[in-house]
């Protein structure tokens, strides 16, 4: 009996996909320098452009991701606020608020800054995947940001949707207590949490600027880990991956910040800023390219003043067609 329950779970997890061919992004109207942000985000950099500058370029970069997504057979929703809205500087990474299930459970997520937090919209983004023929049939809704735990969705949760397992470094803005509960309410069997150390003392403000995992690889910068957590994840991610371990330099050119998709076809992608691109080597893109067709987007505006990048850009859209 005990292997006819292994082998229903692996079925399970076979049909449960791990890329997804719909995503939804935010187009950068309010984009500017977070100093809320700031506080514990090491990739932000201050510019001498003027706001109106910035926002210029960070919406032709936008523009041009979803022309070339689009152009690649991906569906994307753009969804966009309203013009009378309060600013949300931030709005351009939606990943961090929102998930979504192939069951149609729509999950919302506390944010750790609170001019963030204006982000999330219930009832509009419902509205877009409406609109859009996707069905949500449940909201859930993780925790209020004010009891001051937090949890930035798969900005600090890194899926391995084949292997039902989620990998998280622990931070500010990634709650233990908070992580355990999103994997008992999702039915998520294993959680694999651990800790990070920057060179400045302070650890990796989201997982996925540090890890990606696709179908059957995984990026991952595993020197900021510590040793003794480091062994452990490394060999859990080799049990099924194509491990490509990167350096804390190509960390900072955000090659930790890819998304592995897929379009109407079939066929994989993997999105990732050109910064990403040209900082990888020749025969870390060859092992790549053995997983999907690689897709560079030049985002330099957003990921230098945001500091973050293309992952970072993609909400995954994982709900049933209507």
């Amino acid at each position: 009996m005990a292997n006819v329950a292994c082998d229903l779970v692996e079925m399970h997890n076979e049909l449960k996909p791990h890329t997804a061919s719909t995503v939804l992004m935010v187009p950068p109207v309010h984009f500017k320098f977070n100093a809320e942000t700031s506080a514990d985000n090491e990739f932000q950099h201050t510019t001498s452009l003027s706001d109106e500058q910035v926002r210029k370029q960070a919406l032709e970069e936008f523009n041009a991701m979803v022309a070339s997504l689009r152009s690649n057979d991906v569906e994307v929703i753009v969804m966009d606020y309203p013009e009378s809205d309060v600013e949300t500087p931030d709005a351009v990474f939606p990943n961090n608020w929102f998930s979504t299930t192939p069951e149609g459970d729509l999950f919302f997520f506390p944010m750790a800054c609170p001019n963030r937090r204006n982000e999330v919209r219930s009832e509009l983004i419902q509205s877009y995947f409406q609109q859009s023929g996707k069905h949500v049939k449940q909201v859930r809704t993780l925790a209020d940001a004010n009891d001051g735990a937090f949890l930035e969705s798969t900005g600090v949760m890194i899926m391995d949707h084949r292997n039902d397992t989620i990998y998280a470094a622990l931070s500010t803005r990634c709650d233990r207590e908070l992580l355990e509960e999103y994997a008992e309410l999702n039915n998520v069997s294993r959680v694999i949490s651990f800790q990070t150390t920057l060179p400045s003392g302070s650890p990796i403000y989201h997982t996925n600027v540090m890890m990606a995992i696709g179908e059957s690889f995984c990026v991952v910068c595993d020197e900021i880990i510590p040793e003794f957590e480091r062994r452990y994840v490394l060999k859990q991610l080799g049990r099924t991956k194509e491990v490509i371990s990167i350096s804390l330099d190509q960390m900072n050119k955000f090659c930790g910040n890819l998304l592995q998709i897929e379009n109407s076809k079939g066929e994989k992608l993997i999105a990732m800023s050109l910064s990403a691109f040209n900082a990888f080597t020749d025969e870390q893109k060859e092992v790549l390219s053995r997983h999907g067709k690689l897709l560079p987007f030049d985002v330099s505006t957003i990921e230098t003043i945001g500091g973050g990048s293309v992952r970072c850009m993609l909400g995954e859209v994982f709900l049933p067609t209507k």
